[in-house]
């Protein structure tokens, strides 16, 4: 039933998106674009599987890896992501973003190969070596690879989509990383739970599928490594996919140029040096704002990413309808707020993408101010905040780095700005996951208590950026409005 939902949401997205053609592109070129954002999509979506599985493999390992030590791996892994960012935005504006998602995506299914393996020899008694080390170690190789995914889905968008449809797929955006999360969880936890011991004696279809792939009969552990190695081997499909069908621009697809009326309006075709390129970021002030509202959603996101489902585990508090079935609450409620936040951003701020920011911001305010009231007193307020949190935090990251990026960076330097802004993202992902790690032993009252002031953080940067739109879009939208109010001439 939740994957005929699911699949219903994906149909509705790419309904919308064919309905949605504000500029009035022919077929041809909506065909092509569809050809060209559904497999970079999918294959981003299929990235967060693995990213997110680790998160799986903590739960299913129970006491073989504690709160603590999973902490520190997640803060490795985001650490290393938020770092590598500085370099590959402006590696991936140099190459594209087609070779782009190819490197992270084909880097990232070795490194959940390497990562099932060493589970492998762990579980079967054969590892000499510390598991959190080794863990560390090759995951925040994999988050390395997995820098590229944003980076280089942004990169392919600003080619294709004008400022004007940059809402809508700030929404598809949403969707994806939505999808991302239900795959991750919902996916991942329905293979840890197939590969229990004596699993088959259910009946259960997808051990049975899995077992006549991968022969699991008469194993005395479970075959929790498969966590890891099916993102990989789907991962490889995508890529083989984005091969075949990906397309950097219009111009490589056989189509005349689009002008995006975004910040690299009127600066020619020439490509930027490194030095350049990290000048002109560095310079813009309102990149550095997007980056700290970004800081703010990296630990509120994966602050409840990573942590509801432990809680619930921990604590006994979880809502069982919700912890059974996060990955597909994730999914929708992520795709309800990448769609609100663009849909307010394009229809009723004119593609300003900071208002949407800001009301997202007050939602996440409300629900973490409730999770802090009611931490220990009702497990149903907790499960429905957290899960509204994902909707809200999905639409600031969709709208921010997923679109607001593109627009102030331009098609030219969109990988390194929306770059910067996913460090900021990440680098509050490592700051949760360290300390979450460490309060959460002493008590899950700190846990709420942690998020609420940046919920306030983000709030005041997005109030601080909410008139701001690029030079060439200003102009774009008064030129339009221009149209709109001349007089017919007879």
């Amino acid at each position: 039933m939740q994957l005929f939902l699911v699949s219903l949401a994906l149909t509705y997205i790419i309904v919308f998106y064919f309905i949605s053609n504000p500029l009035k592109h022919t077929k041809k070129f909506m065909w092509k674009r569809f050809l060209n954002w559904f497999p970079l999509g999918m294959t981003y979506a299929f990235m967060y599987m693995g990213r997110y599985n680790l998160n799986v493999a903590k739960n299913a390992l129970g006491d073989l890896m504690t709160k603590e030590q999973f902490g520190f791996i997640g803060g490795v892994g985001f650490t290393v992501y938020a770092v590598s960012l500085f370099f590959i935005g402006p590696v991936v504006d140099r190459i594209g973003g087609k070779r782009g998602i190819l490197i992270g995506s084909i880097g990232s299914a070795i490194m959940n190969g390497l990562l099932g393996w060493i589970l492998y020899l762990y579980l079967n008694n054969r590892f000499p070596f510390s598991l959190v080390t080794a863990f560390s170690i090759v995951y925040g190789l994999n988050m390395l690879f997995q820098s590229f995914g944003a980076v280089s889905t942004i990169k392919v968008k600003s080619f294709w989509f004008h400022v004007r449809e940059r809402g809508t797929f700030g929404a598809i955006f949403g969707t994806l990383i939505s999808l991302g999360v239900y795959f991750a969880f919902d996916w991942g936890e329905a293979i840890a739970n197939a590969v229990k011991i004596n699993q088959g004696t259910e009946h259960n279809a997808l051990y049975n599928f899995l077992n006549s792939t991968m022969a699991l009969e008469g194993r005395t552990v479970p075959a929790l490594w498969l966590i890891f190695y099916i993102p990989a081997i789907i991962l490889i499909f995508w890529a083989l996919i984005d091969v075949i069908l990906l397309k950097d621009s219009p111009d490589d697809a056989g189509f005349d140029t689009l002008d995006t009326h975004d910040a690299s309006h009127g600066e020619g075709e020439s490509r930027y040096s490194y030095k350049e390129l990290m000048a002109k970021i560095f310079s813009n002030k309102i990149i550095w704002t997007i980056g700290i509202i970004e800081f703010t959603s990296g630990i509120l996101r994966n602050g409840v990413l990573q942590w509801y489902k432990v809680f619930a585990k921990d604590t006994g508090m979880g809502v069982e309808h919700i912890t059974s079935n996060w990955g597909f609450w994730g999914c929708v409620t992520g795709i309800i707020g990448g769609f609100s936040a663009g849909w307010i951003s394009d229809h009723l701020f004119h593609s300003r993408r900071a208002p949407s920011a800001g009301v997202m911001q007050v939602i996440m305010l409300a629900c973490t101010s409730l999770m802090v009231l009611f931490i220990t007193k009702s497990s149903m307020v907790v499960g429905i905040a957290s899960i509204v949190m994902i909707s809200a935090v999905i639409g600031v990251h969709s709208i921010m780095s997923g679109t607001a990026t593109a627009d102030f960076g331009g098609k030219k330097a969109s990988a390194t700005a929306t770059g910067i802004a996913d460090a900021f993202s990440y680098a509050g992902s490592a700051v949760q996951s360290f300390a979450l790690g460490i309060l959460t032993t002493k008590s899950w009252n700190y846990w709420p208590v942690f998020l609420l002031p940046f919920t306030l953080i983000g709030l005041y940067f997005a109030i601080k950026m909410w008139k701001d739109i690029p030079e060439a879009t200003k102009n774009y939208l008064a030129d339009a409005a221009k149209k709109k109010t001349q007089p017919v001439q007879s």
